[in-house]
């Protein structure tokens, strides 16, 4: 079973959103992890009304301090504007998403992030679990 780490600064927003919907729309063919560089005391509430528009309860989750050993045991890591705060390692996929940070802003506005992400996260479960 592959493992994805999402990582982005906050670990409130973004991550977890992508990993709300990898969680959900992998039907759990897909290990999820998500964490953050700098992790927040809460989630994003626009970030957590948005998912729950599309079914996805996320509000349990709690932002989580970025470990190596995540990166460690991650097939491929996608950061969201961390920086060079994640550790590479050979023989990882490393991609970085070029998303809006949600912080702060009105669940109207947190939608197209959303929707871009859902967009990346069908494409990425598509891509691993092509058959080989």
């Amino acid at each position: 079973m592959p493992t994805v780490l999402f990582v982005c600064v906050h670990n409130a927003g973004r991550s977890q959103m992508a990993a709300g919907f990898l969680h959900h729309l992998s039907s759990g063919k897909i290990r999820v992890l998500s964490a953050g560089s700098e992790p927040a005391d809460s989630l994003n509430p626009g970030a957590v009304s948005a998912m729950a528009e599309e079914g996805i309860d996320i509000s349990q989750r709690v932002p989580e301090l970025l470990a190596v050993s995540a990166v460690q045991e991650s097939d491929v890591v996608i950061t969201m504007g961390c920086g060079d705060a994640c550790p590479i390692f050979p023989g990882k996929r490393y991609e970085d998403w070029d998303l809006a940070d949600p912080a702060g802003l009105a669940v109207e506005d947190i939608r197209p992030i959303r929707d871009d992400i859902k967009a990346r996260v069908l494409r990425l479960i598509s891509e691993l679990l092509a058959p080989q």
